[in-house]
This record gives structure tokens, sequence and C-alpha cells, in this order.
């Protein structure tokens, strides 16, 4: 799969080398922005409040899927139910919420782990396949939080839990599966 992550930081780079693992090419765009036509999949991984200006840079966007990496602590577009829809508004095609409340600091640690550990997300349904198998692709376990009306929530919970919990990995499972 072609991926093109928008965010060079620690969670596009990071996710980018996690993807490059795994055997997809993964090409990585910066602050300049760039041209995404090849990708099949974008992920989104700059600052909640940059996202309309950093989209605004990369060309090729329109109607790709995309998995929306961004949290919100400097700030959000109020304007959108969520940072997802307003990168929904950018693509114009099918978004997922992902790997917002997974912590960067812990990518190189993460196959090492006993289990996967969980990653939260919540999808249009056109965008839930290539989000669960880029999740699975990362190392961890797909958690669904249902669709994208769902995605404010996991915004929410990275500084309303997360945030107090400092650099955790995370396990979501119905009983019986632990």
């Amino acid at each position: 799969m072609k991926i093109t992550t928008i965010g060079k930081g620690n969670i596009g780079g990071g996710l980018g080398r996690l993807f490059e693992r795994a055997g997809h090419e993964v090409t990585t765009l910066g602050h300049d922005g760039g041209d995404a036509s090849d990708a099949d999949v974008i992920l989104v991984a700059v600052p909640g409040g940059a996202i309309t200006e950093a989209l605004g840079r990369v060309t090729g966007i329109e109607g790709k899927t995309a998995i929306d990496a961004t949290n919100a602590f400097r700030g959000r577009n109020e304007s959108y139910p969520s940072l997802a829809h307003e990168v929904q508004a950018a693509t114009n095609g099918p978004v997922a919420k992902a790997f917002n409340a997974n912590f960067a600091a812990l990518f190189d640690q993460v196959a090492e782990q006993r289990t996967r550990p969980g990653c939260l997300y919540a999808a249009d349904d056109e965008a839930r396949e290539v989000t669960e198998q880029l999740i699975r692709d990362a190392w961890y376990e797909p958690v669904s939080a249902g669709g994208l009306e769902n995605a404010r929530a996991l915004e929410d919970f990275v500084p309303d839990l997360l945030g107090k919990l400092g650099r955790v990995f995370y396990r979501f499972a119905p009983p019986g599966e632990l």
C-alpha cells in the first residue's frame, strides 16, 4: 500500500517507520507540503489547529481515504464537530480517527509487548478496512469506537484520561479475549 504521511514529527515519522517495516511504501511530507496523488491512503499527523493549513499545502488528496491522528493540544477549529471532520472537509473522502490515543514515544516498543496493545479508532464505513489493516501493521489491535460521529470522544479521551496516566499501552477486549 502507498501511504503519504502529512507530518514528519513523532507521530507521522514514527508511524511511517512502522508502516515501512510492514512492507508499505511511505512518503512523508512536512511543512512545505507536496503531492499525495500516488497515495492509497493519507495519514494526517499535524497539530490539531493546523489541519486546514497543512492540508491546503498538499495536492492530490481529493477523495483519498484519510486517517486522522491529530489531537487538539494547541487548539481546534470549533466549526467542525471533530478534528476528523475537519480532515474530511479538506479531503472529501472517507476518514478514520486513529492513532491519536497511542504514544509515539512507545512506537519502537510496541512489537515487544506480550499482547498487542489496543488502538482505538472511529471510522466511516469506507475507511474501516484500511484503518484496521494499518493498525495491525503497526502491531496494534484495532478497537472500534464506532462511526466517525465518535471521533470527538477519542479526541477528548487523550487529555481527559491518557494525559493523566502518562505513557502507557492499553488494551480493551471483550471478556474471554485476554
